[in-house]
């Protein structure tokens, strides 16, 4: 996803909990680290108190023919799809959504990865994160542990699951991603001991290797 700088507006309250969010724009970098609430009403909003992050926006989805390998689903006409620029902060034990998902040329992952401009077969342990988690490809080409059905696997971050954009022919006609997803190759999957009824959306957690 190409970086998108706009406008933004700043709502303060006093006295809430710390926070540490993935910066999903340049200005924030900039903003000192305090103990205050604050909201940016043009591109996505915080709740420092909840410790939540919300939708920017709805993205009106175009009925469109997609890949429906894995059951991914495709767009759907008047279906309003939430956008995502932040994610959920990273912990130890970052509590996520497993997807399934095949990297591979033809695949329903689309095109390339963003990481390398490769693609990977579904034989090798790959993941896409969401677009907060992604962080403007911070996280590329680094491993990060999945811990799910009592076990742990490595796994290396190849792509970005866009939390922002989709319904269009670079993401293969496919909603945005939720905001807190890991989408693993169906390598992973089966690492982790996970096949049949288990593959679909399963919760995990996650933690930087």
């Amino acid at each position: 996803m190409k970086d998108r700088y706009t406008p933004i507006s700043l709502e303060f309250s006093e006295r809430c909990s710390a926070f540490s969010p993935i910066q999903p724009i340049g200005i924030v970098n900039y903003l000192p680290h305090s103990n205050v609430s604050f909201k940016i009403s043009s591109s996505v909003r915080y709740s420092l108190h909840s410790g939540q992050c919300k939708p920017s926006e709805y993205l009106k989805g175009l009925t469109h023919g997609c890949n429906t390998e894995n059951d991914s689903s495709c767009c759907k006409a008047g279906e309003e799809y939430p956008q995502y620029y932040c994610s959920p902060p990273i912990t130890a034990e970052t509590h996520a959504t497993m997807t399934i998902n095949s990297f591979a040329k033809g695949g329903d992952g689309g095109g390339p990865s963003e990481c390398d401009g490769r693609y990977h077969s579904d034989d090798e342990m790959v993941v896409a994160l969401s677009t907060g988690w992604y962080n403007h490809g911070s996280r590329c080409l680094k491993k990060i542990r999945i811990h799910a059905n009592g076990k742990t696997v490595l796994a290396k971050v190849v792509d970005e699951c866009d939390s922002v954009y989709g319904c269009d022919a670079d993401h293969d006609y496919q909603p945005p991603c939720a905001n807190d997803i890991v989408d693993a190759s169906p390598a992973v999957w089966s690492a982790l001991g996970m096949d049949g009824d288990d593959i679909g959306d399963y919760h995990i957690t996650w933690s930087e290797a």
